[in-house]
């Protein structure tokens, strides 16, 4: 039967008859309709950081809903959960006195961020400084600003322009410095980072990028936003993922996923003193903005629950204590010629790219490859040029040893249909 949803980045005429449905999770594992386990080597949508099936997470859903299920957070309303968990966040920000703004989701977090980042400057005095920079392969989420910023091209396509934004390499701090000082450092907001680059390839930063571009933000005055929403809560090893760049002091931090991992939709932008105190004087004006659900009661009593589990079983550190051991198990799979490179090394996460040659020679390659693997029982997320892995932090070696021989498995499949193509 066709289907009457449409799913998001999907090709629904392939997809529209031939859906994947997950009905159940345990753990690492995930089972699908017709009875299939399945490793979830993508923690669903890089969040799923503790794991499915969390029954401690339910529980609290389940006894806030018995209370009060919402409230809207406008004006002076607020919830208790609510000022729990911000208070939280704030105390485990790498900024002293940092005010938390809640949202529904990572792209609500880059948005808020975008237009906090203007219209601070405004407030301050310097209504010329507009301009957002971002960098090449970088992806913020697909609301206005996200899209603009969006360093993967195909994202914008067909869209038309939405907001001005300037683009930068993702691996060159002196590109930054160049831009900025061509834009004129007087006209220039805010520039956004991820610690390490997710949907756009999984590249991690090179010796010393995040700490010049910080440095350069800062003797600009160019506001620093490190969009944390896939490298927060436990995938870098610590809180929001920037802290393992000690000397690096983010004015914002936009921040979703593992904060609830995934279990209901929640996400914000932790706000460094310098942004927010204009708007906490005495006599200031209001941010107009903000999200129906900002502040929703159960969201916020689900991430509540998912931090107590991340602290009570040491799972914070795991993301990078099992980094290493993650790329190790893949790296062998560079000996394929279909292979160009595997990334990783940076946090949970890594990413296999295959040889250009393979995909000039074969677009659905990458597709091609993740169904492989699905059929060795190993789910992997496509990206343009390979296939991403960001298992639950819950996961094990004998977990990234599957995973890796799932990929092998997709690439031994492509070899074999190439070589018969190659024959006719």
């Amino acid at each position: 039967m066709t289907t009457r949803f449409w799913h998001p980045f999907a090709a629904m005429g392939a997809v529209a008859e031939a859906e994947c449905v997950i009905e159940r999770g345990e753990d690492v594992w995930v089972f699908d309709s017709e009875g299939r386990r399945l490793l979830d080597a993508t923690a669903s949508l890089w969040y799923a950081n503790v794991g499915h099936g969390r029954r401690e997470i339910a529980e609290a859903v389940a006894a806030q809903m018995g209370r009060i299920e919402a409230y809207s957070a406008f004006g002076d309303f607020v919830t208790p959960p609510a000022q729990e968990l911000t208070s939280r966040l704030s105390a485990l920000a790498p900024m002293p006195q940092a005010k938390v703004f809640l949202g529904s989701g990572g792209g609500d977090a880059a948005d808020t961020a975008a237009k906090l980042a203007r219209r601070y400057w405004g407030q301050v005095g310097q209504p010329r400084r507009q301009m957002l920079i971002s960098r090449s392969a970088g992806y913020h989420g697909t609301h206005g600003y996200g899209t603009s910023l969006a360093g993967i091209e195909l994202n914008r396509e067909g869209v038309g322009e939405l907001m001005p934004t300037i683009q930068v390499p993702h691996d060159s701090a002196s590109a930054l410095s160049a831009a900025i000082e061509a834009q004129g450092a007087e006209t220039v907001a805010a520039f956004f980072l991820e610690p390490v680059i997710g949907a756009g390839g999984v590249y991690p930063p090179s010796e010393g990028y995040i700490e010049e571009v910080a440095r350069i933000c800062e003797q600009t005055g160019v506001l620093l936003i490190v969009d944390s929403v896939i490298c927060g809560f436990g995938r870098l090893g610590t809180w929001f993922g920037i802290e393992r760049w000690p000397s690096v002091k983010p004015d914002m931090i936009c921040f979703a996923k593992g904060v609830t991992s995934g279990y209901l939709p929640l996400g914000g932008v932790v706000v460094s003193e310098r942004v927010s105190e204009p708007f906490f004087a005495p006599g200031a004006p209001m941010f107009r903005h903000g999200a129906t659900y900002a502040g929703h009661a159960a969201c916020c009593a689900a991430a509540l629950a998912n931090l107590d589990i991340m602290e009570r079983e040491g799972l914070l550190a795991r993301g990078a204590e099992m980094e290493q051991d993650l790329l190790a198990a893949l790296r062998p799979l560079e000996q394929s010629p279909l292979v160009a490179q595997v990334r990783g090394g940076v946090g949970t996460m890594a990413a296999v790219q295959f040889a250009p040659s393979l995909l000039e020679s074969d677009p659905s390659a990458v597709a091609t490859a993740a169904m492989a693997a699905r059929r060795s029982g190993v789910i992997v997320r496509t990206l343009g040029q390979g296939v991403a892995v960001s298992p639950p932090l819950t996961a094990t070696t004998e977990h990234f040893a599957m995973i890796a021989a799932a990929i092998g498995d997709a690439l031994s499949e492509l070899e074999r249909s190439h070589a018969g193509m190659a024959e006719v």
